[in-house]
């Protein structure tokens, strides 16, 4: 694999020739800001409406057609307290094909059309498309509120952090979207370029001089001046536990319970971490899936899941309203049994067998592949994909009971239907 910074690009290159297709994934990294958050949920869509070379999305479309039904998608995501832009273009491999149509070199160009030359009228992307738009993630972020295990985790967010950041939700605030014009989502459109880090993924049967002369020609990015940040540290961060509770008309309730792990990405009791949550929550075979949903049939589903570079463990279950005392007690056992060790070399070998196989399957796919290596590219820490595997294989018990013990119970919430308090 190389790593070379081309026009402010951090330009990552991954040879494999199992694949057939060209994956393109390009991470257009900035701060979580309350200024910003809402303006920068929204460009992704805004920018796949239409470019200065193809203006509308049905020439995009015709595009992508023309480079054998290639699939364009952006998106937004939250890692820590960095908002990610996602751009992702696979395509066709032409060594493949009888056709000679330079397809490598057809897709950088649409990649480079997309996040540097938008369609500009009056000095801002176009109204109607922004209103379109708008009403769109209006009914995006509404979504959020009938899904009640996405708005649980979000409230949750909301709570834990109040005052850091992450609290922040990922698509943003209603109310920002009515003061959004086509010319104020241009100035943020231009401030995302300026102090972005970005960086571009490429995997497939490819040739990496190709590759980088395709990115020097046509992603060239101009001004880019990356703003140097990190995710807000909150180890040793320590205050009593907080209950929120709130009542809905709803079926079935959610108990979250959000902690604090002391644990980054990049540390050394990270990847301990991770087979910790595994035997946790994070699998099949956990206390959470046996002890709370199989043996006590408390809940409709129980799981957790570690946020890697805010150092968050978020319990998720599924429960009857009026079975929160039993639910926190048995969920608060296993965690006691975790730190205690209370468990066995045999769950710990299942566990790593059921971890392994998750990566391996994950590197088979060039986009995860590609999101196991950008962990290492937000910490500052480069770390293959291939050695995930080596490094679970090392998680001793003491290392599990030691990022076990670094755990804080932080704030439970409650989402509950009528009566059921």
């Amino acid at each position: 694999m190389d790593n070379v910074t081309i026009n402010s690009i951090h330009t990552h290159i991954m040879p494999v020739k199992t694949f057939k297709t060209t994956t393109f994934v390009l991470q257009v990294r900035t701060k979580l800001s309350k200024d910003t958050v809402t303006e920068r949920a929204l460009l992704p869509s805004v920018l796949e409406r239409g470019t200065e070379h193809f203006p509308g999305r049905q020439y995009i479309q015709g595009a992508l057609e023309e480079l054998y039904g290639a699939h364009l998608t952006a998106d937004v995501v939250k890692k820590g307290e960095h908002h990610v832009i996602t751009f992702r273009i696979e395509v066709a491999n032409e060594k493949f094909l009888t056709d000679d149509t330079p397809l490598t070199g057809r897709a950088v160009q649409l990649l480079a059309s997309v996040l540097l030359y938008p369609l500009i009228e009056h000095g801002g992307f176009p109204t109607e498309a922004v209103e379109e738009e708008k009403r769109s993630h209006r009914q995006k972020i509404a979504g959020i509120y009938d899904d009640k295990m996405r708005y649980a985790g979000m409230r949750l967010n909301e709570e834990m952090c109040r005052g850091e950041a992450y609290a922040l939700p990922i698509l943003g605030f209603v109310e920002d979207l009515d003061k959004i014009t086509g010319a104020s989502l241009y100035e943020v459109y231009k401030q995302t370029l300026r102090e972005a880090a970005l960086d571009l993924y490429v995997v497939g049967d490819v040739e990496e001089e190709e590759i980088k002369n395709f990115v020097e020609q046509y992603l060239q990015v101009k001004n880019n001046d990356p703003v140097s940040y990190k995710t807000e540290n909150t180890k040793g961060y320590e205050k009593p536990p907080s209950l929120v509770k709130e009542e809905q008309q709803i079926q079935q309730a959610k108990l979250h319970i959000g902690y604090r792990t002391g644990t980054t990405f990049g540390d050394k009791d990270y990847f301990a971490l991770q087979v910790f949550n595994s035997l946790f929550g994070g699998s099949p075979h956990s206390k959470l899936f046996v002890n709370v949903r199989e043996k006590a049939s408390l809940a409709y589903y129980a799981a957790s899941r570690v946020e890697s570079h805010k150092g968050l463990l978020l319990v998720l279950s599924g429960i009857e309203s009026d079975k929160y005392k039993d639910a926190v007690t048995i969920i608060d056992k296993q965690m006691e049994d975790m730190k205690s060790g209370n468990f066995t070399e045999e769950d710990i070998s299942q566990t790593k067998a059921v971890l392994k196989n998750q990566i391996l399957e994950t590197i088979d796919v060039p986009r995860g592949r590609i999101e196991l290596e950008y962990h290492g590219a937000i910490a500052g820490r480069k770390i293959r994909a291939e050695d995930w595997v080596k490094e679970i294989e090392q998680v001793s018990k003491e290392d599990i009971v030691r990022a076990a013990s670094k755990i804080i119970k932080d704030t439970t919430y409650f989402l509950y239907g009528k009566g059921g308090d």
